[in-house]
């Protein structure tokens, strides 16, 4: 009896250790054994600000709105939902029995299913399964799904799949779809009446939601919000105003603040996630309203399209993005991201040649420089308002957006050395070579997009706030835009633009002579100090307007994305309007503090702005320090005499110009009163030594030792060129031979048509008081040029 006894013990001690074996096999399978993905469905990408308030989002691929799981499950939901589904969710390890029999006995009275007693668990590893048969099988794969969840995940984790998962009524999945398509709010901002809807929702979806059946899904959040009065999850004030909350009427439409950004994420390979960006929701809006506002004035031009770009200038971060006016339609490329799309520059680049002279130092800051008719190898820049200053400050040209001094800094400047320093700068759409682009480069001929110039001039006055006497300092201070919340700039090692010369260039884009000579600019200036810039692209395409403070960058760009110009589509008139409104509507900055560690103070000469010589009345003025320049500053020409000894006969603007006298090729008069006597290799110009002048003439088109490319017309016989000249005394006759030929006599304006031959040719004119000038140049057809 006791060897039975025994025999039998050792039975049940080994089947023991058997069922215990395969218990701890089942649960090492279940917890670390392979697992398929839960949920391979696509997702929604969800756009949201810096404090996680959507901006954004896109349907997912198969039709459903279905965001991204989120990292929490609002903590009345949860209290809703395992009131409703599952009381004893925190309790059980995915299966709860007493559920399973008391369904069981339901289902057997009513003779069909209509409870299936599945946990919260349960229901997740059904969605897991997708759409399956309710059958006794199917039943079973859920609870060993469930078991394996319940070893793999904590509950939170299990809740924050069911709210990422659950069908919420037509194509919405997912509490965070369901709290905007049917409340219009974040599923962390619902009351309780709003989450007991979604509650009950995920329990007959197809059956009843907010659009079908409203007075049984009305019944069932009733009895929840009844529920959770008895278990004091509410007090009987809340569960009383619960009750009168009305439901959902329809599906709401989800926000669209920055759909264009989120197009242009979703394609750098971010489509199906959730995207926390470092847009400011706020100023966001705000851009939107402003360029609402802003359309029909617009259109009444036939111009349909318009981009914005809000930069934090210390971080670069951006706040706004408005790939597109938001009312832009189809027809007129309304889904068009128009802030990555490269356009023509137009006047945009010019700061930055002239931060780069002053750099290298071949300018100071308020130099003299010559606006003249200028032609270079057939090409002549005009100046927006087609006339001649004569001689400008630099800073003034900058500030004025002149054509011909920009051009004539490029040839002396390079067109390389500029291109180098541009895409330094971030303008990397500058890829052409130099040759490609020529001296057209600083007045649009290259393009770049509003994502790198508002860079790129964020970028410029970073500079200048981050310098404290070191380069050390200014190490990544250029870089590109950041949008995404978790990515980092890719920064560079150093600038190569210096602090000072950056200054000074921003002093200059605050000055009162506004770009481009169009009227009406002071209606836009405000109390604030804003460096700004205006471009107009050739054609009158592009439009465009960038300003920086030490706070925000902003730019815009207006015109068709289809390339169509306008009349009146230029960079003051469509653009400048919007960007002041902007900086109006952002909080002011406190302006640049000058960086006096890497400037020198020296003795500026105050009539022509060059380092002061022996015979200038000096200006003490800080100027740019040029640690690394390329050449020694140049000193002041030479003025003895002059203005200096009849002051009382200049002009506030002659005083400052009487170092350089020169004849504009259009009037042909002096800039100031009495002949200054600049000797003949003066660096401006070869005018009236000692009073009088010893050449008279200057030949404007062609230069001597030019290459002269003649076209062939459509006639197949070549085209005709136009020389062209000035004279101290514009009534003065001059007489014109070439090749020895006699071609004629002109007054007033000097110009003069002729045809030319292969070769190298002379060109002689002379005066009416016998005054000679001589050059010589080449003409080639332009077969010869390809």
């Amino acid at each position: 009896m006791k060897e039975r006894a025994w025999a039998w013990t050792k039975r049940l001690a080994r089947r023991l250790r058997w069922v215990l074996a395969a218990l701890g096999a089942l649960y090492v399978w279940a917890r670390w054994g392979p697992m398929d993905p839960l949920f391979t469905t696509p997702r929604s990408t969800v756009l949201l600000d810096a404090k996680g308030e959507l901006l954004a989002a896109t349907v997912a691929d198969d039709g459903q709105w279905r965001m991204p799981p989120s990292d929490s499950i609002p903590a009345r939901f949860e209290r809703c939902l395992v009131e409703f589904e599952d009381r004893r969710f925190r309790h059980h390890w995915g299966i709860h029995l007493p559920s399973l029999v008391r369904a069981w006995q339901q289902n057997r009275q009513a003779g069909h299913i209509v409870s299936g007693g599945s946990t919260i668990t349960m229901q997740v590893a059904r969605m897991a399964c997708g759409d399956r048969d309710r059958n006794v099988w199917n039943k079973l794969v859920e609870m060993m799904l469930a078991l394996r969840l319940e070893t793999r995940y904590d509950k939170d984790e299990i809740l924050r799949l069911y709210g990422a998962n659950a069908p919420f009524g037509g194509n919405v999945v997912g509490l965070d779809a369901a709290a905007w398509r049917w409340f219009g709010r974040n599923a962390h901002q619902l009351g309780w009446a709003e989450c007991a809807t979604l509650a009950v929702l995920p329990n007959a979806p197809s059956r009843i939601h907010p659009g079908r059946n409203r007075d049984a899904l009305r019944a069932k959040r009733d009895r929840l919000l009844d529920r959770l009065l008895v278990v004091q999850a509410i007090d009987s004030v809340q569960w009383s105003l619960a009750k009168e909350e009305p439901l959902p009427e329809k599906p709401l439409a989800l926000p669209r603040s920055a759909p264009h950004l989120l197009t242009t994420l979703q394609r750098e390979g971010l489509e199906g996630q959730r995207i926390t960006t470092t847009i400011d929701a706020a100023v966001q809006q705000r851009l939107n309203e402003l360029a609402v506002r802003h359309g029909p004035a617009l259109r009444a031009n036939e111009v349909h399209n318009a981009a914005v770009l809000v930069l934090d200038v210390p971080t670069g971060r951006v706040l706004a993005y408005m790939g597109n006016l938001p009312d832009a339609d189809m027809a007129h490329a309304g889904m068009v991201d128009i802030v990555r799309a490269p356009r023509s520059t137009g006047s945009l680049l010019k700061p930055f040649l002239y931060a780069d002279m002053l750099q290298s130092g071949e300018r100071m800051p308020d130099q003299l420089v010559p606006d003249l008719p200028t032609s270079y190898d057939g090409f002549a820049p005009r100046n927006f308002d087609e006339r001649y200053d004569g001689a400008v400050p630099a800073s003034q040209a900058l500030a004025r957006s002149l054509n011909v001094p920009a051009v004539r800094a490029l040839r002396e400047h390079g067109v390389e050395r500029t291109r180098h320093m541009l895409v330094g700068m971030g303008l990397r759409h500058l890829d052409r070579s130099a040759h490609n682009y020529g001296l057209s480069l600083i007045m649009g001929g290259g393009e770049s997009t509003l994502w790198e110039l508002t860079g790129a001039y964020a970028s410029m006055a970073r500079v200048v706030l981050r310098f404290s006497g070191s380069d050390a300092a200014l190490e990544g201070a250029v870089h590109a835009p950041t949008v995404v919340a978790n990515r980092s700039p890719v920064e560079k090692e150093r600038p190569p633009l210096n602090a000072a010369s950056l200054y000074h260039t921003l002093m200059a884009l605050q000055g009162v002579n506004r770009p481009e000579a169009e009227t009406g600019w002071f209606r836009f200036a405000g109390t604030e100090r804003i460096a700004w810039k205006t471009g107009t692209s050739y054609g009158h395409r592009d439009a465009w307007a960038i300003g920086v403070t030490d706070r925000y960058a902003v730019g815009v760009w207006t015109g068709n994305a289809s390339g169509e110009g306008r009349p009146g589509l230029t960079g003051t008139l469509a653009a400048a309007p919007l960007l002041f409104e902007l900086f109006g509507a952002l909080p002011d900055g406190r302006g640049f503090d000058p960086p006096y560690d890497g400037m020198r103070q020296l003795e500026v000469c105050r009539a022509s702005g060059y380092r002061a010589g022996p015979d200038c009345e000096p200006l003490m003025n800080n100027s740019s320090c040029w640690k690394e320049r390329e050449r020694p500053l140049p000193l002041s020409p030479p003025h003895p005499g002059g203005c200096k000894r009849n002051a009382s006969r200049c002009t506030r603007k002659r005083r400052l110009l009487r170092s350089l006298v020169l004849l504009t090729a259009r009037h042909g008069v002096l800039l100031c009163g009495e002949p200054p006597g600049l000797p003949p290799d003066s660096p401006m110009g070869r005018w009236f030594p000692d009073g009088r002048s010893e050449q008279p003439m200057q030949m404007i088109y062609p230069e001597n030792g030019a290459k002269l490319f003649i076209p062939i017309q459509l006639s197949g016989e070549r085209g005709r060129v136009v020389l062209h000249a000035a004279h101290q005394e514009p009534l003065t006759v001059i007489h014109w031979d070439l090749d020895g030929n006699y071609l004629g006599s002109t007054t007033g304006d000097h110009r003069m048509t002729t045809s030319l031959n292969d070769g190298e040719h002379a060109l002689t004119l002379t005066d009416d008081k016998g005054a000679h000038l001589n050059i010589g140049f080449r003409a080639v057809v332009s077969e010869e040029k390809e």
